[in-house]
């Protein structure tokens, strides 16, 4: 799980056409709803943007519902299948957090919901999909208020939509809502089992040799980048503010002792990634910090969004990857509890 000292990459990397295909039009819609006054065409969006409701019938072996958190913010919980001797086991939760730079989808897009549905049924556990507010209408520090509500949401029972009193919850989540979950883990890190980060998104001034060499691949576009920036940040921030280039504050902060008490943390890194350098720093800083447990995994071969392609074999190794680590941790929470009980 090390990190290898990737030199560049000549050529492109390798896609099925159809996951070729999907990553441009994604691309180009995305570029097409973005104006340059700052506002988002939420209409252009919609038409593209499948949402799919909730489904009270299992689809994968899994069921889903929707859930009020408060007067703006909702939830989808996703359910696996349980055999009649899993009752007694303890089924972990994960609060998720949808990717999209701040900006796009939401819970009920259709990729998110079946990627939910694949995590629930690979760990297996809850998924907790969260509805955060978008920028730009909704700023900094918005997304990462609605995940702690929605995390201290799931640590209360979930309004009774879980069969228990959840024993380990965890936050995850991909792209800026890997951003989201580091955040949220960081307002609340005793209440929570571990963290998730596929690909997170984080910024800076400078920009990293990855953004550099990658600018033409999917999701890599600087100018983009700038934009997503500048409609979720404080109006006047820089790119180094607190919440993008999260390593730099992690650094400034490693005196403090603060991050000693940060989470396991599960950091998911593509080699055509244009981000992949912050990424790694971030682990590196965390580290550094004293923070418990930091795992790198490393898909070499992966695209920014790549876990979106079921067909991939690294989608499939990431469930594979993220379920041992949430039932690893699970598993250490459980014999701590048993330990402390016959104390």
């Amino acid at each position: 799980m090390a990190a290898p000292d990737l030199p560049p990459r000549p050529g492109n990397p390798l896609l099925p056409w159809r996951a070729r295909l999907l990553a441009g039009a994604v691309s180009t819609l995305h570029a097409a709803s973005l104006r340059s006054d700052g506002t988002v065409n939420r209409f252009l969006l919609s038409l593209f943007d499948r949402a799919v409701p909730p489904t009270t019938a299992p689809v994968d072996g899994v069921v889903s519902s929707d859930h009020a958190v408060s007067d703006h913010l909702r939830v989808r919980l996703f359910a696996p299948k349980r055999d009649e001797d899993d009752y007694g086991k303890v089924i972990p939760v994960v609060v998720y957090f949808h990717g999209g730079g701040f900006v796009f989808h939401s819970a009920a897009t259709s990729q998110y919901d079946a990627l939910c549905r694949r995590l629930a049924s690979a760990v297996p556990a809850f998924v907790a999909s969260v509805d955060y507010r978008l920028a730009p209408e909704h700023r900094f520090p918005a997304p990462y208020d609605d995940g702690e509500a929605a995390l201290r949401w799931v640590l209360a029972g979930a309004g009774g939509a879980l069969p228990s009193a959840p024993a380990a919850v965890f936050v995850a989540g991909d792209s800026a809502g890997g951003n989201v979950a580091h955040h949220v883990a960081a307002r609340l890190p005793d209440d929570v089992a571990g963290l998730v980060a596929v690909q997170p998104l984080f910024g800076g001034e400078a920009a990293t040799a990855s953004e550099l060499r990658l600018r033409d691949a999917p999701f890599g576009a600087p100018e983009r980048l700038a934009w997503l920036w500048r409609a979720f940040l404080p109006p006047g921030a820089t790119r180094d503010h607190e919440a993008a280039n999260v390593p730099a504050a992690i650094r400034r902060d490693a005196g403090a002792g603060r991050w000693l008490a940060f989470p396991p943390a599960m950091v998911c890194v593509g080699g055509w990634d244009a981000h992949q350098d912050r990424q790694r720093a971030y682990a590196d800083a965390l580290r550094a910090a004293g923070a418990e447990e930091v795992r790198v995994a490393e898909y070499p071969d992966a695209i920014h969004a790549f876990y979106m392609f079921n067909e991939l074999a690294d989608s499939k190794r990431l469930l594979g990857d993220v379920a041992e680590f949430v039932n690893q941790r699970t598993q250490h929470l459980k014999k701590l509890a048993a330990s402390h009980a016959h104390h």
